[in-house]
């Protein structure tokens, strides 16, 4: 039997006992799939990564994402987590203050990663490997409404519409009228999976967002339900807003130049979690963008698996 360590973070939060709570299991390789997801299943956090040795030698790790019932291609939450863990593994947790660059393999591609320490938790960025691109979907208000136990008129504000986008994980962006919507919505699964687009073995989950929020510095707030994929709801979801980006482009057109927006999401679990997105346009166009927030080790320990 072999031992294996793992670290467990809260990702998006600079306290324990927020944001969106992450697995690391180091010194994965040797691990088959089967074995990974077995683990994640024990685990049973929204992901589990496992970090092995990197195809380049250049880069800092190969990473593996779980649900507990799924492997993904991508995810914000696990990257940040994971970045902030090769971090401290390489010594900046002991350090009053530092940066670390990394570049993490993972099935979407290298993802770049920037972290930084100073006073508090650690804050981890990261590029997006892929910009957001739209999904195709023959969207329906009404059935997207009934499926999330909405009413037709609380879906949409200004002229923010529903629509499906995808930067590695796709997903359907929902707008609302506000937080009393976003905080009845809840999902028939049986009505989703017959409504929402399917991207190879992934269906969209719904990303339900609306302009007013809770605290005072952000510009949105946010749900993600995703209780086909073993998680009823994700306390903070970076894949998704890497995907809502998309629909941040389409409908609020920001200028050109540097765009910096803070997402909050569960706030309705408990969980407050803070996710920035950093937009890059040039000529009414996205050229890059990035996904930062802070990670706290909560716990450690050893894996007999």
């Amino acid at each position: 039997m072999i031992k294996r360590r793992y670290k467990v973070y809260d990702v998006f939060a600079d306290k324990p006992l927020a944001g969106n709570p992450l697995a690391v299991v180091l010194d994965s390789d040797g691990l088959d799939t089967t074995a990974m997801q077995r683990i994640a299943r024990e685990f049973n956090l929204s992901e589990t990564v496992f970090v092995g040795t990197p195809e380049k030698p250049a880069h800092s790790a190969a990473m593996r994402i779980f649900t507990p019932s799924i492997e993904l291609p991508f995810a914000g939450h696990p990257t940040v987590g994971a970045a902030v863990a090769l971090a401290e593994e390489r010594g900046l947790e002991a350090a009053a203050e530092g940066t670390e660059i990394l570049v993490i393999e993972e099935a979407v591609g290298p993802v770049r990663c920037a972290v930084w320490r100073g006073k508090g938790a650690a804050f981890a960025e990261f590029d997006l490997p892929r910009l957001p691109e739209k999904v195709r979907f023959e969207v329906v208000p009404e059935l997207v409404a009934a499926a999330l136990d909405l009413n037709p008129q609380e879906i949409g504000f200004e002229n923010h519409r529903v629509d499906a986008w995808s930067a590695g994980v796709p997903y359907v962006t929902v707008p609302v009228r506000g937080l009393d919507a976003a905080a009845k919505a809840w999902m028939d699964v049986d009505a989703w999976m017959n409504l929402a687009p399917h991207v190879g073995h992934l269906v969209a989950a719904p990303y339900i967002y609306c302009r007013e929020t809770v605290g005072h510095e952000a510009s949105f707030h946010a749900r993600m339900l995703a209780p086909h994929e073993g998680i009823p709801e994700d306390p903070a979801t970076g894949s998704a807003a890497a995907a809502f980006a998309g629909a941040v482009m389409r409908f609020d057109a920001p200028p050109d130049g540097s765009t910096r927006l803070l997402i909050e999401q569960g706030v309705e679990m408990g969980r407050p979690s803070k996710i920035r997105l950093e937009l890059d346009v040039e000529r009414d166009r996205l050229i890059a963008a990035r996904i930062g927030g802070h990670a706290v080790r909560i716990a450690e320990g050893t894996l007999f698996a």
